[in-house]
């Protein structure tokens, strides 16, 4: 049975002469090519034809998320597995939708890093747990976060969205014709049903809700 050809791209040398040997010792794996930069990282795609490229984000050049979008643009057939220390699920979402097949963090045991490689080789999608569990948390918490703006009354959202336009709680009153006592009663309402603490956390959640634009 052929072996699975990897082409591993970090610009840690140790850290690459590390992964390479730990591979190479696998008898159904074998390393192709290195590379320490993005650059690099295309060119040795093209040059060796792995089947799998094991992808650091943090490089000279070209960073890998960009080397990771440019490779699976030109060579379809090569899965790209991110091996990182960001655990943040900003560069998740990022990794995903640059074309990578897999995310698994650097301080990952290595039978989750052997496993990882066989499942993206496989056409699988391959998340390392904690990653999955931020992922699941964050879908939950929108899901959550849903449900209670839902819960919001019209004149509540009318508040909220003047809250994070940067308006006083007099300035709302007088644009909604209420006193002030009423427009901070609506403000803790929002709050207690939104599970948000401070006014920084209602702008936040504005923003993301797409009541108010994040320029200025």
């Amino acid at each position: 049975m052929p072996k699975i050809r990897i082409l591993v791209a970090d610009d840690h040398t140790l850290i690459r002469r590390g992964i390479v040997g730990l591979i190479n010792a696998q008898p159904d794996m074998e390393v192709v090519g290195e590379a320490g930069t993005g650059q690099e990282a295309m060119q040795e795609t093209r040059r060796a034809s792995p089947g799998v490229v094991l992808m650091d984000i943090g490089m000279p050049d070209i960073d890998g998320l960009a080397a990771t979008r440019d490779i699976r643009k030109q060579f379809p057939q090569v899965q790209v597995l991110m091996l990182t220390m960001h655990d943040r699920e900003d560069y998740l979402f990022r990794a995903l939708r640059a074309g990578a097949a897999g995310y698994i963090l650097k301080g990952a045991d290595v039978q989750d890093l052997l496993s990882a490689i066989r499942s993206v080789h496989q056409g699988d999608v391959y998340l390392y747990p904690t990653v999955t569990k931020k992922l699941l948390a964050d879908y939950l918490g929108r899901v959550e976060s849903q449900a209670g703006y839902d819960n919001l009354t019209e004149r509540e959202r009318e508040v909220l969205r003047l809250i994070a336009q940067g308006k006083t709680t007099t300035e709302i009153a007088q644009i909604l014709s209420l006193s002030p006592h009423t427009v901070q009663t609506h403000r803790d309402h929002i709050m207690e049903k939104l599970n948000l603490h401070r006014k920084a956390e209602l702008i936040k959640y504005a923003i993301r809700k797409g009541l108010v634009d994040a320029d200025p």
